[in-house]
Formats: structure tokens, sequence, C-alpha cells
């Protein structure tokens, strides 16, 4: 074998290589797809109910738009909530707001009435930047505990939060940080359900959710 086929034989090895390691990334990527439902349908508000005025956009996106005379810092009761509920699961979204941007993920809610106090709230705030986080700041559960890092972006980016919640151990990675590592029957939510609803809180600001998915686990 001259030099030239010795070349042209370590390209072919080398692009086998490139082409496996392609493959076996796929193939991790999609176990790690394994399991997860979108919770959005990309066309509707179907599987969900609300009062507010939540509208579908592109790219599987559904966004908070204030009515006339609503404004911001206002807990109004116009949450989006699922059509049924869920105990154990992994929750995956994606979310940005604007400046000042407020909003929450309300989960295992036990009466569509009183959503504070009958579940309970992993927040969404632009907090970027702020050193002392605690409980009420982004990523904080609300009335309960702080990140341990404030790991959210600046407005207008967006953000990513991968919840898990096993009967009442509750977990919370915010861009890629672990940031709540909870035992909740020894918080001040431990007497929340153990079944609920999941909500998107309207506080009169604009802010978006998307690529919302679910993986219920047993």
């Amino acid at each position: 074998m001259n030099s030239k086929e010795q070349t042209m034989d370590s390209k072919a090895v080398l692009r086998h290589m490139l082409a496996i390691g392609f493959l076996l990334s796929s193939g991790l990527s999609l176990l790690a797809e394994e399991g997860f439902v979108r919770m959005f349908n990309g066309k509707d508000l179907t599987g969900w109910n609300t009062t507010g005025n939540w509208v579908v956009e592109d790219e599987n996106t559904i966004t908070l738009k204030p009515r006339p005379g609503e404004h911001g810092w206002t807990r109004y009761k116009d949450y989006i909530t699922t059509d049924r509920q869920y105990g154990n699961f992994v929750l995956d979204l994606e979310f940005k707001f604007n400046k000042k941007g407020n909003s929450g993920v309300f989960m295992r809610v036990g009466d569509l009435k009183d959503h504070v106090s009958s579940g309970f709230e992993v927040q969404i705030l632009d907090t970027h930047g702020k050193k002392n986080v605690g409980s009420h700041d982004c990523g904080g559960v609300i009335r309960t505990v702080g990140p341990s890092k404030n790991m959210v972006k600046p407005a207008g980016e967006w953000n990513r939060y991968t919840i898990t919640l096993v009967d009442y151990h509750l977990k919370v990675v915010l861009n890629g940080e672990q940031i709540i590592d909870l035992d909740m029957t020894k918080s001040a939510i431990k007497d929340r359900p153990a079944k609920g609803y999941i909500s998107f809180q309207d506080e009169g600001k604009n802010v978006w959710y998307r690529n919302v998915r679910i993986k219920e686990l047993k």
C-alpha cells in the first residue's frame, strides 16, 4: 500500500469513527427523550383549561398576553391548567419573560379555586444578577426554599427548567444546574397532595413557555 492509499484509508477510518460517534450520540439522545410526551399540540389549548388570554404561537410556544386593564404584579385567577392530575413525573420546559417578568410553575394543585394553598410553586421571575436569592426569586419554591444558585438568564432569553417530583422529593434543574433538592415532608409544603394539576401562573405580565414535555413516573 502506497502513501496515497494509506492516507485515503486513514480518512475512511476517520469518517467511519465519526459516523459511529454520531449514531451513538443520536441513540443517547433518543434514550433521553424516551417516555416524554408533549403537553401542547402546537395548534390549540387541547388538554388545558383557562379563562385567561393564553395564546398559541409558532414553534409550540404558549404565551400570556394581558388583556386591556390588566397589569403586572397582580395575581389573577386565570392560570392555564392541565385538565388532568399528575403524581410523580419529570416536567421539562423552556420559558422567557420581559423585563420585570413574573409567572410560576404550579404543581400538585388540589383545589383549582386555591392554587397557592393547595399546590406549590416553582418561581419564574426576572431576578437575573441578584446575589442573595430566596424562595421568592427565580428557581425558588415559594415560601419554602430558595435556589442554591442564581441561574436565571436576563430578560428576553430562554431558560430551561427540568423538574423531577417523586413522592415527596422535589428536584429542580435550571439551565443545567441543580438548584433545588428538597424533602417536602420536612418543609412548609409537606401537606400538599400526592397528586394534582399542573398550572402556569397569570401575573398580568407577558410570559412565554415552549417545548413543555412530561414523563410520568411510577
